[in-house]
Parts: structure tokens; C-alpha cells; sequence
């Protein structure tokens, strides 16, 4: 029955951010003049929908996306108010729309779990540092905020593990905030040692505790939401990062169904339902954010490409007094349409096999 609960919870969760998406599209078309012909819920064969006079409002059958279609989206169009007659910088606001709604979703529900759901909101603030360790030895103290590490800024205590292995280790700058001042430590050495844990056990730690919490005020929650929302960027940029340089493989890349499968677990591992929910809202906050960012790669067939092509037209127009026939731009997004959909097809296949073969 819980498998159940959480696997509606999190298509529910992926419906609601493709049209909160859609919705940020379809919001600044209306608001810049810009006729739209359809806003359509999910793809495939329309169950229903209604009209409203100019714009066809449809719910499909397919719960995989949807789409705001505007006039003149991807070609020539004679309409003066169609997308490809609108100025460049309203063109521009409306690509960037979904993402930013995405985004500010991602940011609310954060907000909302540290507001009202009682997450702990933990600083850098150094509480313990343990005889023996690599900090001790190198000059921090006990009151000491970690601010940056390797270049890198320590925004909470998490990102202490998100920011492990991206600096050389046995060489980096540490920088910690002392009485409110900078004080930066060269050659710092970000080394774990050998501690007890807890429980008892032997582990290696770097012998520091953080986590001071913060006392919770309107701008503290906001400021741990907003937090939160770079570190799940951060979350994203790293893993293109390792994607490309090696340091994953594309083994551990996953579409939508694992995504689901990570929720359902999630949600099942934890204490109560209650908890359980939290949990797949906060991975509901990230994939808000994950959307935003990858949606804004300049990569055909994405809002990123389109605001690539944009900007360059935008440029060529000014320089050479001559549009770029749109035809180009849409031969080009099609093609990378269809190999988006082919990705998509092939991580589902591998999602669905992974799953089965546990």
C-alpha cells in the first residue's frame, strides 16, 4: 500500500513541474502579446479539453510532459503577434519562464520544509574539534565558521560531503570566518583520520562537528531555502562535471522511473509516513531544480538552445540588418527532439531492466 502512496505521490510530483513549467510559459506569452494556439497537460491523444478564444486547452492521455504552443514557435509565421514576430527580449523572458518556475517551486517547498516541517537548519559554525585531527593541528577553532574550501563556499553543514574530493586534498585554502573576519589558511590539509564513532565504531572523519542550529525567523527559512537551491545546482553542475571528465560513468545516469524507484525507497525506508512524504517532497525540490538547470543547457530541442539561437539571431540581425530564416532553427531542434525522445526511451529501458534485475 505504501509503494502504492509514494509512486502516486511522485508522478503527481513530475506532472505538477512539467506544467508549473508549461504554466510559466503559457503566463509571459499572455503578458507579452503573444498568441498561443494550445496548452496542453501531458502528450499523446487528447481525452479532453475546451476552448477559450484564441487558446485550446487540452488534457492528454501520455503523462510524459506537455507543451505551451505558441504561433510562429518553430518557423515563419505571418501573424504579428506570433512568437517569432515578438521582440527578442520578450522571447527571451518567455524561454526562461519554465525554468524559472521551476526553480521558485523548488525554492518554495523548501521553504516550506524548513518553515513548517521542522528541518534543521545547521550552520558551519565549528562546535567540537577532536584532539588529533588535521584541523586541530592546522590552526581552526572551536567557533570558527567553515566559508570556503578549495575556492568552493560552505554554505551549511551538508556541504561538507558535497564539496569532499573537489580540492586537492593535502593542499588546499581553507577559509573560515573568525569574529566575523576572513582568515584564510594556505596549504590546508583536508585530511580524515581514524575516530570513534557514536556507536562505537572506528571511522575516518575529519574531527570536526558542526551544525550549530539557527534560530528560525522568516529570514533564516528563506536563506536556507535559497541555500538549498544552489547546492542542488551545485549537485547538478558536479555531476555533468564528473559525467564528462570520467569520474561517473553513464552507468549511473537514470531517467524518470528511477527517479520514482528512488522516491518509493526513500519514502519506505523512512520511520513514519509522514517522514516518508517529507522525503519525497525534498527529492520533489531537487528534481524542481535538476529541471531547471538542465533545461537551460544550451542544447537544442531544451529552452537553453532556444535562447542560444536567440541570442545569436539577435546579434546577426544587429550586425547584418537580416534575419536567419527560423526554418533553420527548427529543422535543428526537431532532429535533437528526436534524439532527446531516444534517451529518454533508452533510459527507461535501462531504468526498468535495473529495477527488475534486483
Amino acid at each position: 500500500m505504501l509503494t502504492v502512496l509514494y509512486i502516486v505521490l511522485a508522478i503527481l510530483i513530475f506532472g505538477f513541474l512539467i506544467f508549473i513549467h508549461e504554466l510559466g510559459h503559457f503566463l509571459t506569452a499572455k503578458l507579452s502579446g503573444v498568441r498561443v494556439n494550445e496548452f496542453s497537460i501531458n502528450m499523446g491523444p487528447r481525452l479532453f479539453g475546451w476552448k477559450r478564444k484564441e487558446t485550446q486547452y487540452s488534457f492528454r492521455l501520455i503523462p510524459i510532459g506537455g507543451y505551451c504552443a505558441m504561433e510562429g514557435e518553430d518557423g515563419e509565421s505571418e501573424d504579428p503577434r506570433s512568437f517569432v514576430n515578438a521582440k527578442w527580449w520578450k522571447r527571451l523572458i518567455i524561454l526562461c519562464a519554465g525554468s524559472f518556475m521551476n526553480l521558485l517551486t523548488g525554492f518554495l517547498v523548501m521553504a516550506l520544509l524548513y518553515g513548517f516541517a521542522g528541518y534543521a537548519m545547521q550552520t558551519t559554525k565549528i562546535t567540537q574539534i577532536e584532539p588529533g585531527s588535521a584541523f586541530s593541528e592546522q590552526g581552526v577553532q572551536v567557533g570558527d565558521e567553515l566559508y570556503s574550501i578549495g575556492g568552493r563556499r560552505v554554505y551549511q553543514r551538508m556541504d561538507l560531503d558535497l564539496l569532499d574530493g573537489r580540492y586537492d586534498a593535502n593542499d588546499t585554502e581553507l577559509v573560515v570566518l573568525r569574529n566575523g573576519e576572513k582568515v584564510t589558511l594556505n596549504h590546508f590539509k583536508m585530511e580524515k583520520r581514524e575516530f570513534e564513532t557514536e556507536s562505537g565504531e572506528k571511522a575516518l572523519r575529519y574531527g570536526i562537528t558542526l551544525g550549530e542550529l539557527a534560530e528560525p525567523s522568516f529570514g533564516t527559512v528563506n536563506r536556507f531555502a535559497a541555500v538549498e537551491c544552489i547546492d542542488f545546482t551545485r549537485m547538478v553542475w558536479y555531476g555533468l562535471q564528473d559525467l564528462f571528465t570520467g569520474r561517473s560513468s553513464v552507468k549511473d545516469v537514470g531517467g524518470a522511473v528511477q527517479v520514482v524507484d528512488l522516491m518509493v525507497q526513500g519514502g519506505k525506508q523512512s520511520p513514519t509516513v509522514g517522514s516518508g512524504i517529507l522525503y519525497v517532497l525534498y527529492l520533489g525540490a531537487f528534481i524542481a531544480v535538476n529541471l531547471a538547470v538542465m533545461n537551460m543547457l544550451p542544447i537544442p530541442a531544451l529552452d537553453g538552445g532556444r535562447v542560444l539561437f536567440l541570442l545569436i539571431g539577435t546579434v546577426y540581425t544587429a550586425i547584418t540588418k537580416k534575419k536567419i530564416n527560423p526554418k533553420y532553427e527548427g529543422w535543428i531542434n526537431a532532429v535533437a527532439m528526436i534524439l532527446l525522445l531516444g534517451l529518454m526511451a533508452l533510459l527507461l529501458i535501462k531504468d526498468v531492466v535495473t529495477i527488475a534485475s534486483r
